[in-house]
């Protein structure tokens, strides 16, 4: 077999031992992969590298097209974005699969029948990361949820289900509250789900669907959520199954892919020989189903398991009573090659032999113009005078064609006109100009509107367009309206 090209980052804290534990597991097992090393984290961003990564190691990844990657240290404060953030948003990787599975009874858990994928979609939502301090009292992040976006992660949702031979999808999301954004990733997955008569579908609201996934896990087989939810809730998924350090993930795009540990660099416990390896490992496993070396990821997945119930463990999972000797990274590493081509005895083995790498490929359907007509406009004020009704009775002066002053909020609840004085306001307002009957107004208006604020002596920070699309208002009303 021909060697396949990888691209591998050692990281921080912790990563460089459980990445050289990781790989000498699955070279020993028969890995046919050529590695090239490149240097991310910590260490990058001291050089003056904001991302984390210098330009060249971009090369390397567009050369191997897979990337193995061992948890790194972001620095905290202004100025430094995610490094995985930036790869995944990048190269396009849009799926995010987290398989959480319970290893009862040899490492501790609640939850013995567990075994759940959480698939994220790993490009949107709030991770857009754009954010702007506009008040003196208040900030934005911008959630975006797009069609096509959606259309991906949904798709590849019921696609793995199929190819993993999995028997329902369960989507989570908040759109009782925004209707919009979680609106389109609910209505996208209800109309997608039709395709998928085999498959079965269900919908739940996100705070009582992770109530239920944290008390009934079982309940659950592939669960499909925008980035931020699935961010979390993969992490209490896989606590909940024992640990943390368990959990590996893939990250897949059209052409790219990288595979990492969900958990982070861990500085405390670095060069102590300590940190369990098994996050990478898992996910070094997932990348070698996706290069095609299902039989080498098999022996690897099922000796990691009979390694476990042998009861051999580091620290994080080490129980007296169920646990047989406490070993450190290097030790852990070699019981599992120790026990290559062994099956566990009570866990269910693991059967790769049908997996074949690369094969979801999602066509996206393209996108039918809408009948889109300006309404009006929502102007946004840094006004310090907490007093709605007199910012109200300035701004009713205001008018352009058939626009008129309809509305003020503040922090997204109505307190102009007919607003309640037990509601705290901030200094960041929403004017809301439009026709009531929603009929088309003309740019010209807007901008006239713009300039008869700034003329009124008001301070503008941002605005906003408000749109119908064929017919359908496209923006949300104000709490309370």
């Amino acid at each position: 077999m021909s060697k396949t090209p990888i691209t591998v980052a050692y990281g921080d804290g912790i990563g460089p031992e459980i990445m050289e534990a990781t790989l000498s597991i699955i070279q020993a097992a028969g890995a046919q992969i050529d590695i090239d090393t490149i240097e991310i984290g910590e260490k990058v961003y001291e050089r003056g590298h904001s991302a984390g990564i210098e330009p060249h190691a971009w090369e390397s990844l567009r050369r191997t097209r897979v990337f193995l990657k061992a948890p790194i240290t972001t620095p905290q404060g202004g100025g430094f974005k995610s490094l995985n953030v930036t790869v995944r948003k990048v190269i396009g990787l849009y799926a995010n699969i987290r398989p959480c599975n319970s290893l009862h009874p040899f490492v501790q858990t609640k939850h013995p029948k567990m075994d759940v994928v959480i698939i994220r979609e790993n490009e949107e939502d709030l991770y857009a990361g754009i954010e702007h301090q506009q008040t003196d009292e208040v900030t934005q992040c911008l959630k975006l949820i797009s069609k096509p976006g959606t259309e991906k992660i949904i798709r590849y949702a019921f696609e793995y289900a199929r190819q993993y031979n999995r028997k329902k999808v369960t989507c989570f999301s908040k759109d009782n509250i925004m209707k919009i954004t979680d609106g389109l990733f609910h209505k996208m997955f209800d109309e997608i789900g039709t395709e998928y008569p085999d498959i079965e579908k269900e919908h739940w609201i996100v705070d009582i669907g992770a109530a239920k996934l944290a008390d009934t896990p079982e309940a659950f087989d592939v669960i499909v959520m925008p980035n931020l939810y699935g961010d979390i809730l993969s992490d209490v998924a896989a606590r909940i199954t024992g640990s943390v350090g368990l959990a590996g993930s893939a990250n897949i795009g059209d052409g790219f892919a990288m595979f990492e540990a969900i958990h982070g660099s861990a500085p405390r416990r670095a060069g102590q020989n300590l940190a369990n390896p098994s996050g990478l490992l898992l996910g070094a496993v997932q990348m070698l189903v996706h290069i095609n070396q299902a039989e080498v990821a098999q022996k690897v997945h099922n000796a990691w398991l009979r390694t476990l119930e042998d009861g051999i463990h580091t620290y994080d999972i080490y129980k007296e009573g169920t646990s047989k000797e406490k070993v450190g990274t290097r030790e852990f590493a070699q019981a599992i090659i120790d026990r290559l081509g062994q099956l566990p005895q009570t866990l269910k083995a693991v059967d790769y032999s049908k997996a074949v790498g690369k094969t979801i490929q999602i066509q996206i359907k393209p996108t039918v113009p809408s009948k889109k007509e300006l309404v009006g406009v929502d102007i946004f004020i840094h006004e310090s005078d907490r007093d709605p009704n007199k910012l109200g009775e300035a701004l009713e002066k205001i008018k352009a064609g058939d626009m008129r002053l309809t509305m003020i909020t503040n922090r997204g609840v109505k307190v102009y006109p007919g607003g309640m004085p037990e509601t705290f306001c901030t200094d960041h307002w929403r004017c809301r100009f439009k026709n009531e009957a929603l009929t088309s107004c003309k740019g010209s208006d807007v901008m006239s509107i713009y300039q008869q604020v700034l003329d009124a002596g008001f301070e503008i920070i941002k605005t906003e367009n408000l749109y119908t699309f064929d017919g359908n208002v496209g923006f949300s009303a104000g709490q309370g309206q």
